[in-house]
């Protein structure tokens, strides 16, 4: 389970972004985390409460997770479309020539003090 080692780096940088800001309580972390990521949410919610509660400044800390839709864009026709839905081939033109543009990502969007 990846989960809980990327748990620690967000915990890591949680706390290093309340220091600079003099916080002493963070009441939510806001995470965007990409339907292809590999990142399972409710994996990631779970081990954020069992490390949060061993912080006295993360304490009680929620985390919330928005997911960010896969999309692929096809090199030949220009066109968007769903990655889960079509995978790497274009539904448009048939080609396999695209790529990712959104959806892998597992970043912080907003700590709520």
């Amino acid at each position: 389970m990846h989960e809980l080692g990327i748990v620690f780096y967000i915990v890591k940088d949680v706390k290093q972004v309340a220091e600079e800001n003099h916080v002493e309580h963070v009441s939510s972390v806001v995470m965007d985390i990409g339907e292809v990521s590999t990142v399972v949410p409710h994996l990631l919610t779970d081990c954020w409460r069992w490390a949060a509660d061993k912080e006295d400044l993360l304490r009680g800390c929620e985390m919330k997770v928005n997911t960010i839709p896969a999309v692929t864009i096809c090199g030949d026709c220009q066109k968007e479309y769903e990655t889960v839905k079509f995978g790497k081939i274009c539904p448009y033109c048939n080609s396999k020539n695209t790529w990712l543009l959104q959806g892998n990502e597992v970043e912080i969007n907003s700590i709520i003090v």
